[in-house]
């Protein structure tokens, strides 16, 4: 149930940024546009503000509190939510970033500012996390929170555009009928919560890296992660059968599309985080490798 709290952030965070975003049809200020900047920081902080109190009134306030406290959850889920908070964090920053470049701000604050959204963001909820006798704040996010955060930034720092690029797939699975309290019982919840259905993947544009070239500016190499057999966060001592899928796939690097429209522009931006199907390679730890005509 934790995995779905950690998501919300996520899922207010794109309904914002897209209403931000889809505002470029007055194109993106070359000056600081100070009722632009002001949109900008104050839907940031509200989305912020109101989702830690939502998080707390609908969720955190039905389960005992205890003193500030870190747990060690690091085996759980074979490390699947871990890989998620990075890529959380990541798009978080991003769409940030964004914004705060259409709204005029320097390159640089752009950066720093749009780009730290995520990891602020998520670290609160680990606060809420911390001070739960449910749960209890976890280094391991901590860390997975600031390198999807550093993941973001050190590429705008070294090359400023992100070659590489944190994404999202999944498809439904027949765990979640088995699990349906921890894993979902919708459709909707098993997206949010069912680790078995979702493969997280690092999209590497070569263009980026031989512009010159005439490899094709808007098609990507993705590698991916994902794990199957998984009912709870850690097997039980008979075993379950998990096991680790290592993936590799192409996939589109949207904003490498131009649409000529500021609108569909913007929201390729928000989208970005979905990694387009195409038929995939999986190597997994049971010694298999299988093809994928099709692989979400």
């Amino acid at each position: 149930m934790k995995s779905f709290t950690r998501i919300l952030p996520l899922l207010a965070t794109i309904l914002v940024s897209f209403n931000i975003s889809a505002q470029s049809f007055f194109e993106k200020s070359d000056t600081l546009n100070l009722p632009r900047r002001n949109l900008v920081v104050g839907s940031t902080v509200g989305i912020g503000a109101l989702t830690i109190v939502g998080l707390n009134e609908l969720w955190y306030k039905d389960y005992p509190r205890s003193s500030f406290h870190f747990i060690n959850d690091n085996s759980n889920w074979l490390q699947m939510d871990k890989v998620g908070h990075a890529t959380t964090a990541y798009y978080m920053g991003s769409l940030g970033m964004k914004s705060f470049r259409w709204s005029g701000m320097s390159k640089k604050n752009a950066i720093w500012y749009g780009g730290s959204v995520g990891l602020m963001f998520l670290t609160a909820v680990e606060v809420l996390d911390g001070f739960s006798a449910e749960w209890g704040a976890s280094w391991g996010d901590v860390i997975a929170n600031t390198s999807g955060t550093a993941i973001l930034i050190g590429q705008e720092l070294l090359w400023h555009e992100q070659r590489i690029e944190m994404k999202f797939s999944y498809h439904p699975t027949y765990y979640a009928e088995q699990n349906p309290e921890t894993l979902g019982s919708t459709a909707l919840e098993s997206l949010l919560k069912d680790y078995n259905g979702q493969t997280y993947w690092l999209s590497v544009n070569p263009w980026s890296f031989a512009k010159d070239s005439r490899f094709p500016k808007w098609l990507s190499v993705s590698a991916g992660y994902g794990a199957e057999g998984m009912l709870t966060a850690l097997p039980p001592e008979d075993g379950d059968g998990r096991y680790r899928k290592f993936i590799l796939s192409f996939d589109l690097k949207l904003s490498n599309i131009n649409t000529g429209s500021a609108f569909w522009n913007s929201f390729f931006d928000v989208i970005n985080v979905i990694k387009i199907p195409f038929p995939a390679v999986e190597y997994n730890t049971k010694g298999e490798f299988k093809f994928h005509a099709m692989y979400f």
